[in-house]
């Protein structure tokens, strides 16, 4: 799945605001008697009562934000299967849109507050300790202790779907990043097409015998622009060694990711920002990745660009990304998930239904569809068993995921990826000094974690809760 971009989920205000409904809808519940005992695996004495008096099936109430005839096809290849499974539960898939370019949905979240919230939700993994930490989803710990289901995951997907030791989420997909390179291409620049680089010193000087430009003086061809594809911050830290968190704290300002930053700018300078802009923006204009044109050297892509690769004209690779010493092979996942949001109505039936789509079951149904050829999953049974680590290209994306790293988990994760878009931009548009940039970064996200933290500790009874919290 593609990586989106994110903006803040919501002003600190509007958490605020949050908390306080869901704390009243929650307490009044509780006042009402509708108490679930997740170990018995049965409801309280209200629910109880409400079986016996409906002897039809239980209806629950799905929401997901994808598109593109989505629901008929999930429908059709996963939810119909659960149902013929399980007669007493009947599926509603609602959709609903992500808000901006958030991964988040607003009405999603009013829904919760106002103590109307759907069943199962689908949410991006990366902003699951966000909401963890808003008290917008339910605590499903017991459940998923009692199935085992931490047992079936990838560790790197299931460590995203925690907060504070306790999980909030079940995995669901998952994607991986390589380099994508024309092998026409660097035959024509003297390089052997089986030898991709291996280090960030051999995509440099590769990538320099690649640059053409026409008799306007513009770019007809490129060897690689750092910031394009998954060229993120994130990913180009990892590659260089970096860590964007450390014994519980963030650092963005990492010498490592500092470096890697440096080194981004650097193609700003030696190239010419404006005429790389232009170049992309032409390739742009085609509706098509630029690496499909023929006319790039080297990309950083997730799995999902092999969709697109059938009619090419031109040979063509994928390897692992570079790094700075070609020791190590290194990736980064992210992907979707299913929740249970605070105050879903039928617990006991929404986690049946989670189970199945994001177990494995449900997976294996999914992935092997016809239009599922390169998708990945979060269960690594599911991709063995559909032969994806044997796969060619596929392989190699499949290959790292086990050692895949995530976005650290944090309260604060949407802000965090909104200030280093922010700042990588600014150092590609030469408009400020890297170390000086991330050292910004990390000012603001600390002070952004400080107070919502700050705002949390004014609803919690008890002792405060730790500020960042990554298991």
């Amino acid at each position: 799945m593609k990586v989106f971009l994110s903006r803040r989920t919501m002003p600190v205000l509007f958490k605020l605001v949050l908390l306080i409904a869901v704390i009243m809808v929650v307490n009044a519940c509780v006042s009402k008697g509708a108490i679930f005992n997740v170990n018995s695996g049965s409801a309280g004495k209200n629910a109880a009562s409400n079986v016996k008096k409906n002897s039809g099936p239980v209806t629950i109430s799905f929401w997901y934000s994808w598109v593109g005839g989505f629901q008929d096809e999930f429908y059709d290849t996963v939810v119909k299967p659960f149902e013929e499974a399980n007669p007493d539960i009947k599926v509603q898939m609602t959709f609903i849109e992500n808000s901006d370019n958030s991964q988040g949905s607003d009405k999603l979240l009013t829904a919760i507050a106002g103590g109307k919230a759907p069943d199962v939700a689908m949410i991006d993994r990366f902003i699951v300790g966000e909401w963890a930490a808003m008290g917008s989803i339910e605590d499903i710990s017991a459940y998923a202790i009692r199935e085992d289901m931490a047992s079936i995951y990838y560790k790197g997907v299931w460590a995203e779907s925690q907060y504070n030791g306790k999980t909030y989420a079940l995995p669901w997909n998952t994607d991986s990043r390589a380099m994508f390179y024309n092998k026409t291409l660097m035959k024509q620049a003297g390089f052997d097409p089986d030898r991709p680089p291996t280090t960030i010193a051999e995509l440099d000087a590769m990538a320099e015998q690649m640059f053409k430009t026409n008799s306007d003086g513009a770019y007809e061809q490129v060897g690689y622009i750092p910031w394009t594809g998954q060229g993120f911050l994130y990913t180009h830290g990892w590659n260089f060694g970096g860590e964007w968190e450390r014994s519980g704290e963030l650092t963005p300002n990492d010498p490592q990711i500092v470096k890697a930053l440096e080194w981004v700018q650097g193609y700003a300078e030696k190239y010419d920002v404006k005429k790389l802009t232009k170049f992309s923006e032409t390739m742009r204009q085609t509706g098509r990745n630029s690496f499909l044109s023929g006319k790039v050297g080297f990309v950083y892509e997730g799995n999902w660009l092999l969709n697109e690769t059938e009619d090419l004209d031109f040979e063509w690779g994928v390897a692992p990304m570079p790094t700075i010493d070609g020791n190590e092979s290194v990736t980064w996942s992210g992907g979707w998930s299913f929740v249970m949001p605070k105050g879903a109505k039928n617990k006991e039936q929404a986690w049946r239904f989670m189970k199945y789509i994001a177990g494995k079951e449900g997976s294996l149904l999914w992935a092997g569809r016809k239009a599922g050829k390169n998708d990945l999953m979060c269960i690594p049974e599911v991709n063995e068993k559909l032969g994806f680590y044997k796969k060619e290209h596929l392989k190699v994306f499949t290959g790292m995921l086990e050692h895949a790293y995530i976005r650290p988990v944090t309260p604060v994760g949407g802000y965090m990826w909104d200030e280093m878009l922010r700042v990588q931009t600014l150092a590609v548009n030469l408009q400020g000094e890297p170390r000086e940039l991330l050292e910004e970064m990390k000012k603001n996200i600390d002070a952004e974690l400080a107070e919502l933290m700050g705002v949390r500790k004014q609803q919690d009874s008890g002792s405060p809760r730790p500020l960042y919290a990554y298991k």
